[in-house]
């Protein structure tokens, strides 16, 4: 079906035959008629909007992450692009399906160098160079072919984001446009059984096997325990692969205990993972080994550039429920299980836990807020004391259920994300942990919340301080602090001015009924705890070991 259409339209057009109902943005006159074709598609899709440009972009990370579906958000070019920088960097060490829609100079000026508008010097060149793929729509005819691309691209392999400019006259300009069925998403590799046969040969082998899992195990739960039962094998994650199996499972286990079962651990595999956590973390941050020591290694993963940067014993290319499903399989043929090995894995969740506990007040905090989210109950953390904590010491039962910024760590994400992953998910329970520090990166978004009653609960952890930053002043710096006391507002105060309601807590046991009354309305929420940081232990001997 053919009609005349701007390119504005034609984006929002194509964009939408894909299934996306919700769009994120902040308009802007490059942007216009994306803006008014989105308002006419009304009875078709939801905009959101923000109140700063990486607002826009985090809250399209956080729908991806907690819906498997796109996140899709429009800013206007230039400083607007570059606004929605960490956003987009998060995307690719999230592995986050996220689209930015922009604009540019008019056709006649790219290139020019002649100071027009939000101009860069090349804004294509600038995305290329850290996310998966980016293009120009140079007719709105030519338009559906560029989004059906960035679709492909953005799914296909490993997910991660894509962008779509169009010049600032070509938006507004009007022609004919066709738009085709949308295409077959790209297939992916097909698993190679002489690589399934060779891991089984070291899976015979190994007596104490281990699995990591990634961002890229988010669908393949099913398989991925089907193969820990096999081999009796207990299953961590660090960040992103957190829920794949359960961590009250018996094969379940956090980092911590992870760390308590490395030392006899004689295979790893690595799972749709970059298995960061056992060498990097686990190594003091400092070495860069493209093939590390320690027990066997073999890796399951969609992107074959990933096997040459951590090489492993035995690469399989495969996607993760694929390669898993048919290693499972393999396995079950002629894999002997050891004796006792779910009594290991118990006594090391035990010995784990009860070295956690000293790190108060995080603990008891985020026990807390366990006791109360739903087991699909999403948390979102930021970049604090408490958010750290979390790695190790938050029970996570099912996949995307805990977003974080992945390896960024980029400080004042969670709340814009948390957001985001409300509005994909309206019907589950969706908590922000922040510190004071990251929460003034994007607190403006109160407004947001506020004006499209989104139901989300922010647990606010106020310190008066950069806690990081003033601990390491502290102890490697002669105690010489410089810019990072914070003076801050009210911030149930600040809540409260936008029409959101403010509580305060000061202990675990005063946080817990708030939480239950904020959850149950199902209102947007802030809850603000006081800490002092004298009185917090630092989690940082359970993230970075060899140190």
């Amino acid at each position: 079906m053919s009609e005349h259409m701007t390119g504005g339209d034609a984006m929002v057009q194509a964009v939408l035959r894909h299934g996306v109902n919700t769009v994120f943005g902040l308009p802007g006159v490059q942007t216009y008629p994306i803006i008014d074709a989105l308002q006419r598609a009304g009875n078709q899709v939801r905009f959101v909007s923000s109140r700063h440009e990486q607002g826009s972009g985090y809250m399209a990370y956080g729908y991806a992450k907690a819906s498997a579906r796109p996140g899709v958000y429009t800013v206007v070019p230039g400083p607007g692009v570059l606004n929605t920088g960490g956003a987009l960097c998060t995307a690719v060490a999230g592995s986050a399906p996220v689209m930015c829609l922009t604009g540019n100079v008019p056709s006649n000026f790219i290139g020019k160098g002649r100071g027009h508008l939000h101009e860069l010097p090349d804004q294509l060149a600038t995305l290329r160079s850290f996310i998966k793929w980016a293009e120009r729509a140079e007719r709105p005819q030519e338009t559906p072919g560029v989004i059906d691309e960035a679709f492909n691209q953005m799914l296909s392999g490993k997910p991660g984001p894509v962008a779509v400019e169009m010049c600032w006259d070509t938006m507004a300009d009007s022609a004919l446009v066709t738009m085709p069925e949308v295409p077959t998403p790209s297939a992916g590799p097909e698993v190679d059984q002489d690589e399934i046969e060779a891991a089984g040969k070291l899976l015979t082998e190994a007596r104490r096997p281990m699995i990591m899992c990634g961002a890229g195990t988010q669908h393949a739960s099913k398989e991925v325990l089907a193969l820990a039962e096999i081999l009796d094998a207990p299953v961590t994650a660090f960040r992103s692969g957190r829920g794949v199996v359960a961590e009250d499972h018996e094969l379940g286990v956090s980092s911590a205990a992870a760390w308590e079962l490395w030392q006899d651990t004689d295979l790893l595999i690595g799972i749709g993972s970059r298995c960061e956590m056992p060498y990097l973390r686990w190594t003091g941050m400092t070495r860069a080994d493209d093939r590390p020591a320690g027990p066997k290694l073999i890796r399951i993963e969609i992107d074959p550039v990933e096997l040459l940067r951590l090489k492993p014993d035995l690469g399989i290319v495969a996607d993760s429920a694929d390669g898993t499903r048919a290693l499972a399989e393999e396995a079950a043929k002629s894999y002997r299980k050891t004796a006792n090995a779910r009594t290991r894995i118990a006594d090391a969740k035990v010995t784990a836990r009860a070295k956690v506990e000293r790190i108060q007040p995080h603990v008891a905090y985020l026990d807390t807020i366990r006791s109360v989210l739903p087991r699909d109950g999403i948390l979102v953390k930021d970049i604090c004391q408490t958010g750290f904590a979390s790695y190790f010491a938050y029970p996570v039962y099912q996949p995307r259920t805990y977003i974080t910024s992945g390896y960024q760590g980029n400080l004042g994400f969670a709340f814009p994300t948390a957001l985001g992953a409300k509005v994909a998910c309206p019907n589950k329970a969706v908590v922000a942990v922040v510190g004071d520090g990251g929460f003034n990166f994007s607190m403006q978004e109160l407004a947001t919340m506020a004006q499209h009653n989104i139901g989300l609960t922010v647990i606010l952890f106020n310190n008066g301080a950069l806690g990081n930053v003033m601990r390491d002043q502290q102890m490697r710096f002669d105690g010489r602090i410089i810019a990072s006391e914070l003076p801050n507002p009210s911030y149930t105060g600040l809540a409260e001015s936008y029409g959101i309601a403010g509580y305060r807590a000061d202990s675990p046991n005063s946080l817990q009924p708030l939480l239950e009354k904020t959850l149950a309305n199902n209102l947007p929420a802030l809850i603000e705890v006081s800490l002092e940081l004298k009185d917090e232990v630092s989690p940082w001997p359970f993230i970075i070991r060899g140190v």
